[in-house]
């Protein structure tokens, strides 16, 4: 006798730590320390210290030893990425999200009904990470952080072809360009890298760290020095790169009439870069834009989409219009800065 599939809504519950497994006893990227937690990538929103047990790729595990310490995890075990793991009654794979490094989806599969939580993802090639591998399921829960149809993303060889005609206009100045530490940082230096640019990348302290996981993961690159102690006209007509909050800050300040950029995808939005005094706003995303959340919908097949955050009133109606069954789980905790 063939027996129904159990509805996702049954054994995967909404709770104030984020997404609960009842019969596999795990959480999902939990917004507080949790007995046992999945975790899809190392960003601070996702990846938070003091769980008891942690399952995530090795990739994601190494970054969290480097920010949290001792603190990562009480047992860190790693997962290699299509490696199926049964925990509890479930079977959990972790596929590639192409966010950052180490970056999964998480695929579950309990008694014939098949659940994926995306955690943040992009669709555009990033040579620092795992491509996006879409997973045919009975429900897909997405992220929704450009969720509205003004963010279509350009395309990124455009926008670092802009970035290295202002270093060629303004020989005289430099470029400081804000990029967030873990996944924004590496992305452009390597697309930098791909674009024909082999010289020194200067980095803001706060970046090197990570920029040294990175390479010790096998992802060259290319050459970077410390930004600390250079002299100013050493830096004229050179790239440097920093946390957004030190392009205008005191730090910045030794730095040679600097050209302020910034790369995220809410320098599409004009007034949040006028705003915060960026020149030269590179709009480049390591989230899915609008039309990629849509055609992701799309790949997985899935009848029944649920938004974990960001634009979801949006997508949701869009996800209906598809013909799907669309809700909102409003979880709390999130940063969509970190873009």
């Amino acid at each position: 006798m063939q027996l129904t599939a159990p509805k996702p809504e049954s054994w995967l519950k909404i709770v104030p730590e984020g997404i609960y497994c009842v019969p596999g006893d795990f959480h999902i990227d939990p917004s507080s320390s949790a007995k046992r937690a999945l975790v899809t990538h190392g960003h601070g929103d996702h990846a938070r210290p003091g769980n008891r047990q942690v399952l995530a790729t090795e990739g994601t595990l190494a970054i969290m030893r480097a920010r949290f310490g001792e603190e990562a995890g009480g047992t860190l075990q790693p997962a290699s990425y299509g490696e199926v793991i049964r925990i509890g009654d479930v079977d959990v794979t972790f596929v590639p999200a192409g966010h950052v490094l180490g970056s999964a989806q998480i695929v579950m599969d309990y008694r014939g009904s098949r659940v994926v939580v995306s955690g943040d993802y992009k669709r555009r090639p990033d040579a620092t990470c795992r491509p996006f591998e879409p997973q045919r399921c009975d429900v897909f829960v997405t992220e929704a952080t450009f969720g509205l149809p003004v963010f279509r993303h350009p395309p990124d060889a455009h926008e670092i072809a802009r970035l290295l005609h202002s270093l060629r206009l303004y020989p005289d100045r430099c470029q400081v360009v804000g990029v967030y530490a873990l996944g924004k940082c590496q992305r452009l230096l390597m697309m930098l890298r791909r674009a024909g640019y082999d010289e020194p990348v200067y980095l803001h302290g706060a970046l090197i760290a990570l920029c040294d996981l990175y390479t010790q993961h096998g992802i060259d690159l290319g050459p970077l020095l410390s930004a600390t102690g250079v002299a100013r006209d050493e830096l004229k007509g050179r790239i440097v790169l920093a946390p957004p909050g030190a392009t205008a800050d005191r730090w910045a300040r030794r730095l040679p009439d600097p050209v302020v950029g910034m790369a995220s995808g809410w320098m599409r939005v004009r007034q949040r870069a006028k705003a915060l005094g960026v020149e030269l706003p590179l709009v480049i995303s390591d989230h899915a834009d609008w039309d990629e959340l849509l055609q992701t919908l799309t790949d997985t097949g899935a009848p029944e989409i649920w938004v974990t955050h960001g634009r979801e009133e949006a997508l949701i109606h869009q996800a209906q219009a598809m013909g799907l069954t669309a809700r909102a789980l409003s979880l709390v905790g999130f940063e969509e800065e970190e873009d």
